[in-house]
């Protein structure tokens, strides 16, 4: 509880960034339906979101340097508040994915202070506890966003807006008001995709396959739900239910990594992926409970393979290599997510919702296939890092992760 109390300031503006980042990006899919926009605009629109957190997963590290903990978080809430706002000044689907930059920028420079200041308090001691506090009050408000959704979508478009603005800018006061003292601002992480890629061929190609499964349903998910003739409510449920499938996955799968080779672990959870599109396509005419659980199971099956991953590309890695490989695999993970929900969102316009699903699939079958192939060329590594979960929010999370890794 110590610990929890230590860091409340830091944890409550963790929960409300997450309420109201993850309220945006469904509810500008679904108005901007409503709108007249295409479904490749409103991919377009997630698209521009991870552009803009792949810029402030670069830009943020600097800007601490510059201005300092506070002063940033304060400049990345402001960007992220002005382009909420502005979703109802002009209702275009090029200006939107304009403002769907700086909400990027806005969650990814948040999450590197956030991230950086923790990084600075913790102790080998409160480590583990701090991280796992940080990732509940992540995950939980990440889940009650999407049940936002539905009474979000219900008000007229700028109270909607409206109340995602006010949750960003009340972000600020937990972290700005705090007692605190703000400590010394760390070196920028040094970004070398390379290095990812010696390491890990394997896991740099799971990485990318999991921005593609996570990316595409999170933003075009909407579009999917509205298509199989999901509610606004009921779309915000189908969403939730693949959080809850992940955040369930996470110990299961993790004793998996630990026990046995982790290539297999990928190789079944990929095939099982594959399954979960299928059962999740099939589901889509047999009623809403179905679909649910049929989100659940995407979830289940999906959301841990990055952390699999990670794990994996580390087991090759030194010590003092951890922070920037961590960094690389953020940004190959950064580049599958710009991707994914343009292309998701053209196949959904050109071929019908389950072409999403179809999508998914056939990146977990390539990764299947590769994985079985690099498994001819590589053995095992004798000694293993632990496995631990991967938050996907910054280039500096290896910082905080380094030594929950080693044995």
């Amino acid at each position: 509880m110590r610990v929890v109390l230590s860091f409340a300031a830091l944890f409550l503006s963790v929960a409300l960034l997450q309420l109201s980042s993850g309220g945006v990006g469904p509810l500008d899919a679904l108005t901007g339906l409503d709108a007249g926009f295409t479904q490749a605009e409103v991919g377009i629109l997630g698209s521009a979101h991870f552009l803009g957190f792949f810029i402030g997963c670069w830009w943020a590290p600097r800007l601490m340097g510059s201005v300092g903990h506070s002063r940033a978080f304060a400049t990345c809430t402001a960007m992220g508040a002005i382009g909420l706002a502005a979703h109802v000044l002009v209702i275009d689907p090029w200006f939107w994915a304009l403002f769907r930059i700086g909400s990027g920028i806005c969650v990814a420079g948040c999450y590197t202070v956030i991230e950086a200041w923790l990084q600075a308090k913790v102790t080998n001691q409160t480590r583990g506890r701090a991280m796992a506090s940080y990732r509940i009050a992540d995950t939980s408000a990440s889940f009650v966003a999407q049940f936002m959704i539905g009474a979000l979508a219900s008000l007229e478009t700028y109270i909607a807006y409206n109340i995602l603005t006010i949750l960003c800018c009340a972000s600020l006061l937990p972290l700005t008001l705090t007692r605190v003292p703000q400590p010394v601002t760390p070196k920028a992480t040094r970004l070398r995709p390379r290095l990812a890629w010696t390491c890990s061929p394997l896991g740099v190609a799971a990485v990318v396959v999991a921005a593609l499964s996570s990316a595409s349903f999170r933003m075009v998910g909407p579009i999917y739900g509205q298509e199989v003739g999901l509610s606004a409510g009921q779309i915000g449920t189908f969403l939730a239910a693949f959080v809850a499938g992940g955040a369930l996955a996470q110990y299961p799968v993790g004793w998996l990594a630990d026990k046995f080779d982790r290539r297999w672990v990928m190789i079944w959870l990929s095939v099982a992926a594959v399954a979960s599109c299928g059962v999740t396509i099939w589901s889509s005419g047999q009623g809403t409970g179905l679909i649910m659980l049929a989100a659940g199971l995407f979830g289940l099956t999906t959301f841990p393979i990055y952390s699999v991953a990670t794990a994996h590309a580390h087991d090759f890695a030194t010590s003092e290599q951890r922070v920037e490989l961590s960094a690389a695999l953020m940004f190959f993970f950064a580049l599958g997510a710009i991707a994914a929900p343009l292309t998701t969102s053209t196949l959904i316009a050109a071929f019908g919702p389950a072409a999403l699903f179809y999508f998914i699939s056939v990146g977990h079958v390539v990764l299947v296939v590769f994985g079985l192939a690099r498994m001819r060329k590589r053995d095992a590594p004798q000694e293993r890092t632990r496995y631990v979960y991967a938050p996907r929010t910054t280039f500096g999370i290896g910082r905080l992760l380094g030594r929950s890794r080693e044995r």
